[in-house]
């Protein structure tokens, strides 16, 4: 399959720069995947469009103010020149700094995204705020794309420091500096777990009256945790859909939660996950099963979905729209095709052709698009 395949065009006026002034007041479009058919909706329509019994699944990862900007000590810079003055302001120019994923806590070392990148090599130390708060990292390790392994001086508040220095990890899409108050939008209203970079998008709708309505209406709620990564950054760089590889990104899937599927896959109960972050990590817990269980577990879940995917435990997905030729319009639309019988009759193409027909109708019909935009309800 081509990545080319997965464009659409969108006009850059429909990609939202703010969030709704209501969490629940965004737009959903319902998408039946059975007949193909498609209808406008409002998100707080949700309770009444489930149905009692449902298995609702929610990622409870809470996102880190994980964008530092510091100052480079020009530790691995070459000596300054008479002739060029104005290196010196460069040594010292300010150091943007994305925190991706935690290798080690002792003493904290992350990978990480560098800009500029190109002029940060191993060696170099970059020092953030001042005073009692201050957070000092070495770069120890260069990846591709700018990518670095830091490694921080021991301090004994690390997630304090990062909390008072840190700015919350917009998308790029979004062209304004992060504000206060993306420090709670941002943000699922039931985080717990910290660790993303990114948030886990299509949970931003819910707020705590539409979770108490939809308990009062009988659908379940269970939690799962995936830490959002690197892979939510990183454009699809290979011509073919077959040759993208994913970064792995930390999962965990309690008990509780885990006794709660099992339950509802018995009794035949719909499972329903709120955010492709919740698909990925259900599904690749099934695939490390004969029999597709699920079982608790903890670990690191690198799983690419894509049309030909074959679904074990979901039943219906909520979803925000996403960025053309990305990894998360490839999952929606490998969704769209399933069951398997719709894939053998129509091909794989099916699901793709769907979305893509389904997201000219939200450009026609002036949808906001991406992260604090409007959501897809896909069963």
């Amino acid at each position: 399959m081509l990545v080319a395949d997965f464009d659409f065009e969108l006009p850059p006026e429909l990609i939202a720069q703010q969030p709704p002034a209501d969490r629940a007041a965004a737009r959903m479009l319902r998408l039946e995947r059975a007949s193909g058919n498609f209808a406008d909706a409002m998100f707080r329509d949700l309770p009444r469009l489930l149905r009692p019994g449902d298995l609702l699944v929610t990622n409870n990862s809470r996102v880190l103010p994980a964008r530092l900007f510091g100052h480079r000590s020009g530790a691995r810079a070459q000596p300054l020149s008479a002739q060029n003055p104005a290196m010196k302001e460069f040594l010292r120019g300010r150091v943007e700094l994305l925190l991706t994923r935690q290798l080690a806590p002792d003493p904290p070392t992350w990978q990480a995204l560098v800009h500029p990148g190109r002029k940060i090599g191993v060696g170099e130390v970059i020092t953030f705020g001042e005073g009692e708060m201050q957070l000092r990292a070495e770069v120890i390790a260069r990846g591709e794309f700018g990518e670095r392994t830091v490694r921080f001086a021991p301090v004994a508040n690390f997630f304090q420091r990062l909390e008072s220095l840190g700015h919350v990890p917009l998308p790029p899409y979004i062209e304004r500096p992060d504000r206060p108050e993306d420090r709670e939008r941002y943000q699922t209203v039931y985080a717990k777990s910290p660790g993303s970079v990114a948030a886990p998008t299509a949970g931003l709708h819910f707020t705590p009256e539409i979770l108490a309505e939809l308990g009062a209406r009988g659908i379940e709620i269970a939690e799962i945790t995936l830490h959002v990564g690197l892979g939510t950054f990183q454009p699809v760089r290979s011509e073919t859909v077959e040759g993208h590889r994913l970064h792995t990104e930390h999962y965990e899937i309690p008990q509780a939660t885990a006794e709660r599927i099992a339950r509802a896959r018995r009794q035949g109960r719909r499972i329903v996950a709120v955010g492709t972050t919740t698909v990925r990590t259900l599904e690749y817990a099934a695939s490390r099963s004969a029999d597709g269980s699920i079982e608790p577990q903890t670990g690191e879940a690198d799983i690419f979905i894509y049309p030909g995917f074959h679904f074990r435990v979901i039943s219906a997905m909520l979803t925000n729209f996403h960025l053309p030729k990305s990894t998360l319009l490839m999952l929606v639309s490998a969704f769209a095709g399933s069951p398997a019988e719709a894939v053998a009759s129509a091909g794989i193409e099916a699901g793709r052709d769907l979305i893509l027909r389904a997201y000219r109708h939200a450009v026609q019909q002036r949808y906001r698009f991406f992260s604090y935009g409007d959501c897809m309800l896909i069963e």
